[in-house]
C-alpha cells in the first residue's frame, strides 16, 4: 500500500535541464512512477535520447529544445506542456548553476546573471505553470538548490548566493501557493554529473572529495531523482516550504578551489 503513494499515474510533469544529469534522471524517474513528461534543454539530440527512454516506459513525452536562460522560452514551455499533454501537475526547476569565480572578478553583471539563471527561471516557469495546475488538482513544484546555499566556500559567492535565494524563494512561494500547490526544493551535494567530469577523471581530487564527505562517496543523479519523486507524489503530500538536503552529510564544501588570500 505505501508504494502506491509514490505513484504518479495520470499526472503531467515538466522538467528543465532534462537532457542529461539530474534532469534526465528525474524525467525518467517521474515517467517510471507513471507520469507523462515534458522535457526542455538546449540540445535536441540529448532530449531525443531521454525521450526514447521515456517512451520505452510506456509514457508520453514532449521535447522542447530551447535556451532556458530566455525567460520567454521558459514561460512558453509550461504552456506547450499543458496544451500537448492535457494538464500540468508537477514542475521541476532543474536548470541552474554558475561557474566559480574570485571575489574581485565577480562583477555585478555576473552576480545578476547567476540570480537570473537560478532564481528568475524558476519563478518564470512556476508562475506560468500555476494557472494550469489550478485548473486541475493543484500540484507540486520542486527546485534544485545546493548545499552551497547554506555553507560558505571561497570562489562560490555568486553560485551560493543564488542557491540561497532559491531556497528562500521556495519557502515564500510555498506560503503564497498553499494549500493547493506545494513548493519544495532539494539541496544537493556533489553529484556525479557532467559538471563533475573533470573531477571524476582525476582520482586524487575525487578521493579528497569522497574523504571529506561523511558517506565517503559522491552522489548519483538517481538519488536526487528519488527525492524529487517523493516530493512530487502523494507520499510527500504533507511537505511544503522545505529544503530537503540530499548531500551525503556534508556540512562544509568538499572541494577546495585553492584560491589564495587577497
Amino acid at each position: 500500500m505505501i508504494l502506491d503513494n509514490f505513484r504518479l499515474d495520470g499526472r503531467v510533469a515538466v522538467v528543465t535541464g532534462a537532457g542529461r544529469g539530474i534532469g534526465a534522471a528525474t524525467a525518467l524517474a517521474l515517467a517510471e512512477a507513471g507520469a507523462d513528461v515534458a522535457i526542455a534543454a538546449r540540445t535536441a539530440t540529448q532530449l531525443d535520447e531521454v525521450a526514447d527512454k521515456i517512451r520505452a516506459l510506456g509514457r508520453r513525452v514532449v521535447t522542447v529544445p530551447c535556451d532556458l536562460s530566455e525567460l520567454s522560452a521558459v514561460t512558453a514551455f509550461a504552456d506547450t506542456a499543458a496544451a500537448e499533454l492535457g494538464r500540468l501537475d508537477i514542475v521541476v526547476n532543474n536548470v541552474g548553476g554558475t561557474m566559480p569565480n574570485t571575489f574581485l572578478t565577480t562583477g555585478t553583471e555576473f552576480l545578476e546573471e547567476a540570480f537570473r539563471f537560478n532564481v528568475s527561471t524558476a519563478h518564470a516557469l512556476t508562475r506560468a505553470a500555476v494557472p494550469h495546475m489550478l485548473n486541475g488538482d493543484g500540484g507540486s513544484v520542486v527546485g534544485i538548490s545546493s548545499m552551497m546555499g547554506r555553507t560558505a566556500g571561497r570562489g562560490f559567492l555568486a553560485y551560493g548566493t543564488a542557491k540561497a535565494a532559491l531556497a528562500h524563494w521556495t519557502r515564500l512561494a510555498a506560503t503564497d501557493l498553499a494549500p493547493r500547490i506545494r513548493v519544495n526544493a532539494v539541496a544537493v551535494g556533489s553529484v556525479l554529473t557532467s559538471a563533475l567530469d573533470v573531477v571524476a577523471q582525476q582520482p586524487e581530487i575525487k578521493q579528497r572529495m569522497e574523504d571529506a564527505t561523511p558517506l565517503h562517496r559522491l552522489g548519483e543523479p538517481w538519488e536526487i531523482a528519488a527525492a524529487i519523486v517523493y516530493l512530487s507524489s502523494r507520499a510527500g503530500g504533507y511537505v511544503t516550504g522545505k529544503v530537503l538536503e540530499v548531500d551525503g552529510g556534508i556540512e562544509s564544501p568538499n572541494l577546495e578551489l585553492g584560491l589564495p588570500d587577497l
